[in-house]
Order: structure tokens, then sequence, then C-alpha cells
């Protein structure tokens, strides 16, 4: 758990954050994953690592996220960390070894669940930079990924391993399947060579319809 803003929410210099309900939600994060990666010619894997244990309901995002997508085709995209293989604090650095050993020269994507401020519950948020791990429940853990998503899954401040345990599964189900959705939409499109452009456009036109 993880204690810019888009082309939809501009706020900052902070990544993108969209409400997991609203409309066309997996859509705008699809939009800004693939605005994020590379778009010149590159050989470098894109691999999902997908943070969380399934002993803690705020804390399932993760592992949530990476079952949803292992149910789906991906290509080019690798995931890992699922709710029968989770990656924890426990082999959370055993794991990155193992990444790294079979991915060369990666882009990681790394996927937690987070706690911040009462209005911000139920916002996936998006950008560059890593996750880190622990930090909401004081783990030092090493930072995970060249970009990040996170899903802010309850309220900060207070006892925070018990607002984990008892954060309602039905949210944070809700907020899995749209992050998963929108990285499935953005595996049909990413393309190096063009696929900044080929999302945009098609945005674009939505906006003049």
């Amino acid at each position: 758990m993880n204690l810019k803003t888009s082309l939809f929410d501009k706020r900052g210099g902070d990544g993108a954050r969209i409400l997991h309900d609203e409309p066309r939600a997996s859509h705008k994060l699809a939009v800004e994953l693939i605005s994020l990666m590379p778009v010149s010619l590159t050989n470098r894997p894109v691999v999902f690592v997908c943070i969380g244990t399934d002993r803690s309901t705020g804390d399932s995002l993760g592992p949530l996220v990476g079952t949803l997508l292992s149910e789906k085709v991906i290509s080019p995209f690798h995931v890992y960390g699922t709710l029968e293989d989770p990656i924890h604090a426990v082999n959370l650095e055993e794991k990155l070894i193992e990444i790294k050993k079979k991915h060369f020269n990666p882009i990681i994507i790394g996927i937690d669940a987070c706690l911040g401020r009462l209005k911000s519950v139920g916002v996936i948020q998006i950008g560059e930079g890593p996750v880190k791990p622990g930090a909401g429940v004081n783990k030092d853990l090493p930072p995970v990924g060249d970009l990040h998503i996170t899903g802010i899954v309850n309220v900060s401040g207070f006892m925070e391993f018990f607002v984990l345990q008892n954060t309602r599964l039905n949210l944070v189900l809700k907020m899995a399947k749209m992050i998963a959705a929108g990285i499935h939409e953005a595996s049909l499109t990413y393309h190096p060579s063009n696929s900044w452009s080929n999302l945009k456009m098609n945005v674009d036109r939505e906006q003049t319809t």
C-alpha cells in the first residue's frame, strides 16, 4: 500500500486524477497511460507490477487488477502480482529482481492502493515516477516503477492499518475493474511509433461530435 494531470483534469505536476465511476473513466486512463509512455520506436517491454495482498481488503487493489488483467489478452504488456501470486512487503525485492532478469530494461508501471483525503476516495491517480509501497503504514520498501497508477481506497490520518483492513471490497473491486479496463484498452492501441497520436485523434473526434 502506498501513502500529473491528464488531458481531462489538469491540476499541476502531480499527474492525472480520474474518478473511478465518472463517464468513460477507463478510456481516460488509457489515453493518459499511452501519453506517458515512449512514442518513439522502442523494444523496451512494458511491465505492470501490481502490489498488495488479498489479506487486507484495502490493500487488495493491486492483486485484483493483476488478476483481472491475467484473464485478458494484454499483449504487448506483461503483468505481475495477482491474488494467487501476490507481490507484497515480504517478497517485493525478490520479485523485482526476477522481473528485471526476465525483461531487459523494462518500462515498469507500479500499481498500488493508497490512502488520502475523504473527498479523494475513489480517485485513480496516474503519472510519472514510482509508487512507494508501505509508506502509508511506515514500512521501508523500495520504490517501484517509472510510472505509477494508484487508487485512493480510504481516508488517511489515523490508524492506517485498521482503515485498510476495514475498507469496503465493493469500492476496491470497482476501482480495480476500471483500472484493468483502461490498461486493456491501452494494450489494444499501444504501438510506440504512433500510439499517442492514435488515441488523441480518437479523443479529439469525440470532443467535436
